[in-house]
């Protein structure tokens, strides 16, 4: 059986693997995490490199052997339950993920986040910075991404500039925390607009109880961005309840407020151009995991959470 030293090899913010499993069990096996799938003519194992993984989505028909959950947690791996599909997380009714219970975790950053948390005034400055950082972030990924410029998606997207520099100028005015979350929501709803038009999906409205490809497809890789931002959030042990934005309207918040670093700049494109293109479920959740990798999405949620962490701390 691999020593615990060694499925800490990987740090967290380099992993490459989220797994959503469906129909099979999992199990653990010689040492391993397996998961069987019930084949017409035989069983199949395939193995999950525990060591390389954020999280794992079970969806419907699975179910998990508590030697299994053991081993993962040991690796720092965290679960959740969904339905078909990736969505809804169904844990709980809320975003809620099956932490592992290392209480050897750093206390610096927990410690710098209360230092400004309680602080209203603070609180929006760091909801502001990140914001912030997630427009630095789409310029950075659109300016380069070829395979987006490739569907009409880049920094020179007609309509981007002018919704980027607008929202720019909403964070610096705005008063509250409600009024940013109103200028966010505008935001997004202009992205929205542009990539309608780069698909030519003219006909789309935003619904979390879908009936088309590309909502479900929204909402499935959400909840993968999800998983990285609670894998962050565990990592530097600092608890999801502790928000700058959602706190008022979401249990768990700070897992939303941090998968928005990212939500907008590599999940809402593709949705809507593997909609267009007519691919599965699958085919839209690998394009996901390629880009996370691709664009060091995990990397960059660090990054940005210790640095608010830091600097909020100082404000």
């Amino acid at each position: 059986m691999e020593a615990l030293t060694d499925l800490k090899a990987i740090l967290h913010s380099k992993r490459a693997n989220i797994y959503y499993l469906d129909k099979c069990r999992v199990m653990q096996k010689d040492g391993r995490v397996l998961y069987l799938t019930e084949e017409t003519s035989e069983k199949q194992y395939w193995n999950i490199p525990i060591a390389n993984t954020t999280c794992i989505l079970l969806g419907t028909g699975t179910s998990i052997t508590q030697a299994a959950v053991r081993m993962l947690a040991s690796a720092g791996v965290l679960i959740g339950f969904s339905g078909g599909g990736g969505t809804p997380l169904i844990a709980a009714n809320e975003v809620e993920w099956l932490s592992p219970q290392n209480e050897y975790r750093p206390t610096e950053y927990i410690q710098g986040w209360m230092a400004f948390w309680f602080d209203e005034q603070k609180r929006l400055e760091v909801a502001k910075q990140f914001q912030t950082l997630r427009i630095e972030y789409m310029k950075q990924v659109w300016k380069k991404d070829r395979d987006l410029h490739a569907e009409g998606f880049s920094i020179e997207t007609p309509g981007l500039t002018q919704a980027i520099e607008r929202f720019q100028n909403r964070i610096r005015t705005t008063p509250n925390v409600t009024d940013l979350l109103l200028s966010e929501a505008q935001f997004t709803k202009a992205l929205y607009k542009i990539a309608t038009t780069q698909t030519k999906q003219t006909k789309f409205t935003r619904d979390f109880d879908p009936q088309d490809t590309a909502n479900a497809f929204l909402n499935h890789g959400n909840y993968l961005a999800y998983g990285l931002a609670a894998t962050t959030l565990w990592v530097l042990g600092i608890p999801h309840g502790f928000a700058v934005m959602h706190g008022k309207t979401r249990r768990g918040a700070l897992v939303f407020d941090v998968a928005d670093l990212i939500k907008d700049t590599l999940i809402l494109p593709w949705a809507f151009i593997c909609a267009k293109e007519g691919a599965t479920e699958q085919e839209f959740r690998q394009q996901c995991l390629q880009n996370f990798t691709q664009h060091k999405a995990l990397d960059f949620m660090f990054n940005a959470v210790k640095k608010m962490s830091k600097e909020g701390a100082q404000l």
